[in-house]
């Protein structure tokens, strides 16, 4: 466009175009192409083969809770299905600051001695607020994240009963079919999580603190009768006598308890992971453990009790994700939600009017 100044009306003054503009846009920049989608015959043929990229993506697909992710993880884990349940699947937990991806860092490195391959699932709680997860558990594994017979995946809790991550127990049939024999889950140690991770793990581990105030706020029924070891970590230095004494009082603790359904006697064990002192003597316990429930059948019966537990939970799942998309549910339930909060309508005349709506529009 011409300046107006240089229009004959205003002779004697020139105004110059200027320099013109360069694009915005790096014109050496070279667009990447759109990755490829591995087909489900790919990404099988990836994990067999022990592709800890292929398999971390095909984690991704389950963790996704769009519908076309979903069809194709659940075609990838019926594929992977008969080349899993050959791992011993061990379960930790404790309270936060237990030292928890400390011990899991150890704890690895001395398993992966023995030979063999690890996979950590660790479970970091999602924010009830942003629903997000700072997923900073590989950087508390120092030793093993860097291993290259490790697989460490940190996953958000994503609001899933208890913390434990939604997709944990699909995730170990992947990590199973692809060779690794050795799968530890991380829960997050908060209380409720405990009865969903001992639902997918053969030995349950929990990890307890001593010198930290009364040791009996740590001997909670549900938790302890889950537990198939108990150890007391920071027990070292000037620690030492305070976690001998908190694990004579879990021992005396556990006579109290009608005993376990695997005939196993839970044991109480010290040691320090920062030091790592004490870890064989676990690995022992646990090795002796597995041992123990193979031989009297009791390690097959929990793995059938646990895939009969995990259908049902699949059922539970399914049915409210289908409530709660469900078209006239969708429109209905914020009407009756302003009823209940108006006080025109009771929760759960309101929760049975929309459940009658919902199985009618099923007929």
């Amino acid at each position: 466009m011409e300046h107006p100044e240089n229009s004959e009306e205003y002779k004697g003054l020139v105004v110059n175009k200027g320099i013109e503009q360069p694009s915005s846009v790096n014109p050496y920049l070279k667009r990447k192409p759109k990755k490829r989608q591995l087909s489900v015959a790919e990404f099988v043929e990836g994990i067999m083969k022990g592709d800890v990229t292929i398999l971390s993506q095909a984690v991704t697909l389950v963790e996704s809770v769009k519908p076309e992710h979903q069809a194709v993880s659940q075609e990838i884990i019926e594929k992977c299905l008969p080349f899993s349940g050959n791992s011993i699947r061990i379960g930790i937990s404790g309270v936060p600051g237990a030292g928890k991806s400390t011990s899991i860092d150890v704890f690895g490195l001395h398993v992966l001695e023995k030979g063999g391959k690890l996979a950590v699932l660790a479970i970091d709680p999602s924010s009830e607020r942003s629903k997000g997860s700072i997923l900073g558990d590989k950087t508390r594994m120092e030793q093993l994240s860097v291993h290259p017979k490790s697989f460490i995946r940190p996953s958000p809790s994503a609001g899933s009963l208890g913390g434990v991550a939604r997709k944990t127990r699909e995730t170990i049939i992947l990590c199973e079919a692809a060779g690794f024999d050795k799968i530890f889950v991380e829960t997050v140690g908060v209380g409720q999580s405990e009865t969903a991770v001992h639902s997918m793990v053969d030995f349950f581990l929990l990890i307890q603190l001593s010198g930290t105030g009364d040791e009996l706020q740590g001997i909670k029924r549900g938790i302890m009768e889950m537990a198939d070891g108990i150890v007391i970590n920071k027990a070292d230095g000037d620690n030492l006598e305070r976690a001998k004494l908190a694990a004579t009082q879990f021992r005396n603790a556990l006579h109290l308890f009608p005993a376990p359904e695997s005939g196993w006697i839970p044991k109480v064990l010290t040691y320090s992971g920062f030091y790592n002192l004490g870890v064989k003597e676990i690995w022992d316990m646990i090795d002796e453990y597995i041992d123990f429930v193979k031989g009297n059948g009791y390690f097959e019966y929990r793995r059938n009790a646990q895939s009969k537990y995990w259908m049902y939970e699949s059922i539970n799942e399914q049915l409210r994700d289908s409530f709660y998309h469900n078209p006239k549910i969708e429109a209905m339930i914020l009407e009756k939600e302003q009823q209940v909060l108006k006080g025109n309508l009771t929760s759960f005349v309101a929760a049975r009017s929309l459940l009658d709506t919902y199985f009618e529009d099923l007929k």
